[in-house]
């Protein structure tokens, strides 16, 4: 347990392998997510920064986005691929002063940090896990902006993915009323307590909820190597450039994209049993293979779980199941963007 993780102990966090599982409400957590104001610690996403005088060249080569413009004024979504052009992980990059910031989920941290350390060779770059560098934090619902802008003491841009800093702390707006916090960690603790007095606290399966119905996807330890990035819907969400030149497994998502090959997409569903990121889906359509996989999934206000599935074009308009052909089957919902 960390110094961070103690301090929210103290503030009635229950714990689940250095996650904030709960504050001792997970259903009432969830219908305020859904309802109203939320502040979220984000520990289960991890940050990797790069540094240097070629770090903005090294990474763009890299990845699926084009970073030669980044800057401090705004982030971008991005994945590394595998040579077969499939996400070994996706993330939001971001500068902070001399430092290119990746955030993902922590779990996949150490391999990717260590797969992206073995592309350096003689680049003038250097790489370190930076998760306890900035306490990462999650904001949502009316007043997550003003209450943002209260304690950065300055506006926040109001594009979506535009950045805000102050000098213990900078800000992603990720839509209308959520955002992403980097705080210093000598200053967590005071901006916990201011936000807290505005916004309730929740658990990360709220927070995971809230992505997931925002169409944000995350890949998982069972997930890698599984998506092409139009799969996940990366190229809607701004994630992917065709116009940047080559990076790993770029042949394979211009071929995709330019001929139109992409037979499974994200979508938005709810299904009244426990899913898991990894799970396979089934339609009577696709007799002699899975008809998908589970993106993401979290428990849902008022019970079951809301899911981000990879399913094939042909399976959505009929019958999706869990696990088996005779499995809980998916309820399709709309995505908030055009697919």
């Amino acid at each position: 347990m960390t110094v961070w993780t103690e301090f929210l102990a103290a503030q009635g966090a229950t714990l689940a392998d250095s996650t904030v599982a709960h504050f001792g409400a997970p259903d009432d957590e969830l219908q305020a997510a859904r309802d109203g104001a939320v502040l979220a610690d984000l520990s289960h996403y991890g940050l990797i920064a790069f540094s240097g005088e070629e770090a903005q060249t090294f990474l763009h080569a890299l990845v699926t986005n084009d970073l030669r413009k980044l800057d401090e004024s705004a982030a971008v979504f991005a994945a590394l691929l595998s040579p077969k052009g499939r996400m070994l992980a996706n993330f939001l990059v971001m500068r902070r002063a001399a430092d290119i910031l990746l955030l993902l989920p922590a779990t996949l941290l150490p391999p990717l940090q260590k797969r992206l350390s073995m592309y350096i060779l003689r680049a003038k770059v250097k790489v370190r896990c930076a998760s306890e560098e900035w306490v990462r934090l999650g904001l949502s619902g009316p007043g997550a902006a003003a209450s943002l802008e209260a304690l950065l003491g300055r506006a926040v841009p109001e594009g979506i993915m535009s950045m805000a800093h102050g000098d213990a702390a900078f800000a992603i707006r990720l839509g209308d009323e959520r955002f992403d916090l980097f705080v210093a960690p000598d200053a967590a603790r005071a901006a916990w307590a201011n936000l807290a007095g505005t916004l309730r606290p929740v658990g990360a399966p709220a927070w995971d909820w809230l992505l997931i119905n925002a169409g944000v996807p995350a890949v998982q330890p069972a997930t890698q190597d599984h998506f092409v990035p139009q799969m996940a819907n990366m190229e809607i969400l701004g994630g992917v450039s065709f116009n940047k030149g080559c990076y790993p497994g770029q042949e394979i998502v211009a071929r995709s994209q330019y001929l139109g090959k992409v037979k499974r997409r994200l979508h938005l569903a709810h299904v009244e049993t426990l899913a898991r990121a990894g799970d396979e889906l089934f339609s009577p359509d696709l007799a002699d293979q899975a008809a998908g996989q589970i993106a993401n999934a979290a428990p849902a206000p008022g019970g079951g779980f809301d899911v981000l599935a990879v399913v094939h074009g042909s399976s959505v308009e009929g019958e999706v199941r869990l696990g088996s052909r005779d499995g809980p089957p998916l309820a399709f919902r709309p995505l908030p963007y055009p697919v």
